[in-house]
């Protein structure tokens, strides 16, 4: 894998209000720094949904490495770089790191612990994919394609704003949805439909199922699911105009089909029987 970014939908609303959803590759080892952006609302695959095997077939192949070496000083941003033999010792270092790594993590899984907790050994020299989606950007190019930025996430951040500086959002009116990773030939689909298989995908980062086929069946399953066990933030990417310009959540001037999905459980849990009235039945009969 690779540094990239890409506009996975780019929208309008009739206020004017740009809400944008991408998709963008970078080292894991900056996704603590990516997910402090509040506004923002973001989805990625987790490293525990991955078989150890193919973490460590990744990690082997194309590891995560520091795209350059800063000389140590005070303060969280290296102002030089370390001479190119020190700098290729660096990394032969950092291999190294990885190579014990999974080293660790093949000896846990001959020892049958879940991956949930030894692909975490991994984790540094992963790649990482996320799914984002906002209206507000400005805080987050400033600080993240500054020359004091970690060059990691700079590097993200910048491919970032390119993309967006040459995407051309599409006007939705009232009662439109943005609806990301759905395809050109799924516009025929209900608009129910539509809504809640963009969700899933989402949450799948994906389009495709982890089989690799597009399967709509299993898009409205993986929905199902989501909604029931709660895992609500793969609805913030589908969103909706606004009647006004205010924040709806974390959005300015659209409204997410999250709302939607609260509204619904809680009138769920209104409608259910309460505890104590099952106690009492219980005790009547």
């Amino acid at each position: 894998m690779a540094y990239s970014a890409r506009v996975l939908l780019d929208s309008t609303s009739p206020a004017g209000i740009r809400l944008t959803t991408l998709e963008v590759t970078f080292p894991r080892f900056v996704l603590a720094e990516f997910n402090t952006h509040r506004n923002f609302s973001r989805n990625s695959a987790s490293s525990r949904a991955v078989p150890t095997a193919k973490l460590i077939e990744r990690v082997l192949k194309e590891p995560a490495v520091p795209l350059e070496w800063g000389k140590n000083k005070a303060g969280m941003s290296a102002s030089d770089v370390l001479p190119g033999d020190v700098a290729q010792e660096a990394e032969r270092a950092w291999l190294g790191a990885r190579d014990a790594a999974v080293a660790h993590a093949q000896r846990l899984l001959a020892l049958d612990v879940h991956k949930q907790e030894l692909n975490r050994l991994l984790e540094p020299f992963l790649w990482h994919t996320v799914i984002v989606s906002a209206t507000e950007w400005a805080n987050f190019f400033e600080l993240r394609c500054a020359a004091n930025a970690q060059p990691e996430i700079r590097a993200a951040a910048l491919l970032m704003l390119e993309a967006m500086n040459a995407s051309v959002p599409q006007a939705l009116g009232d009662g439109e949805w943005h609806t990301p990773l759905l395809q050109p030939d799924e516009s025929a689909l209900d608009l129910e439909t539509r809504r809640r298989v963009s969700a899933a995908r989402c949450a799948r980062v994906s389009y495709l199922t982890h089989q690799g086929l597009r399967e709509i069946e299993r898009d409205l399953e993986l929905y199902d699911r989501l909604r029931s066990d709660r895992h609500l933030s793969p609805f913030e990417h589908v969103a909706t105009p606004a009647a006004d310009g205010g924040f709806q959540a974390n959005f300015r001037g659209w409204i997410q089909m999250r709302r939607d999905i609260e509204a619904a459980i809680a009138k769920d849990a209104n409608n259910a029987p309460q505890v104590g009235t099952l106690m009492a039945n219980h005790k009547g009969s």
